[in-house]
């Protein structure tokens, strides 16, 4: 079996010792830097969870998710002495996968951390990383959609809208919950950018499968994905 490979980024030294040595008693693989400066030098190595502190000096937490969410697909868990909602809610809408307040439990850390890595082994397991419905097939690894087997050319922001409908097909989700999840909160585009977004989706699929409806607008509340066969 593999080792697990973590990626520890805090600015305290003692906090990154403490994780590093309960975890190594697990058989992780535990590396340790203590600032995001440092991190981008090394984030390219392939690690398999980054834990991430929020308040450090030069480029925090926050910042240093936004910059390498493109890059690395990994789960990454906030550490944060913050405490306020709106904290977590800003670390998870840039890409955060969980939120844990220091100071917070080894074990319930060990925990999560297995919790995360099931998940990412079930997607890549057994070709689950392929999700369909209906003529619409995602490739989570390579991050593509195709519709009856022709890939779509989408931008990554359709691509991100695709995934999270298909991903929580019983779900709505508001233009307001969509423009959190796929641009974050500190995006400088307008909420507009979602119904656009949305409109060009629905004109890709349409111009391979125009008899079939997927992502249903549900006036007032927001859009969901929803397989409609349509005549004509």
């Amino acid at each position: 079996m593999n080792k697990k490979k973590i990626l520890v980024v805090d600015d305290n030294e003692d906090i990154c010792l403490t994780i590093k040595q309960y975890l190594e008693l697990y058989n992780y693989i535990v590396e340790i830097v203590h600032s995001g400066t440092e991190a981008l030098q090394i984030i390219n190595n392939n690690f398999d969870l980054i834990i991430l502190d929020i308040m450090m000096e030069g480029i925090d937490g926050m910042e240093l998710c936004g910059i390498i969410r493109d890059r690395v697909d990994c789960p990454i868990i906030f550490v944060s002495a913050k405490t306020l909602e709106e904290d977590k809610v800003q670390a998870l809408s840039i890409g955060g996968d969980d939120y844990m307040t220091k100071p917070f439990s080894l074990k319930e850390l060990k925990a999560r951390i297995d919790s995360h890595l099931r998940r990412e082994e079930r997607i890549r397991s057994n070709d689950r990383h392929l999700l369909s419905s209906k003529n619409i097939t995602i490739d989570l690894l390579a991050n593509e959609v195709f519709c009856k087997g022709v890939k779509l050319q989408l931008t990554k922001k359709e691509y991100e809208i695709i995934k999270l409908l298909m991903l929580n097909k019983n779900m709505v989700f508001s233009k307001e919950r969509i423009f959190e999840r796929v641009w974050g909160l500190d995006s400088e585009s307008q909420l507009e950018t979602v119904t656009e977004s949305i409109k060009n989706i629905r004109k890709k699929i349409r111009s391979l499968d125009k008899e079939t409806s997927y992502i249903k607008t549900l006036y007032g509340l927001g859009y969901k994905w929803d397989v409609t066969y349509e005549k004509g």
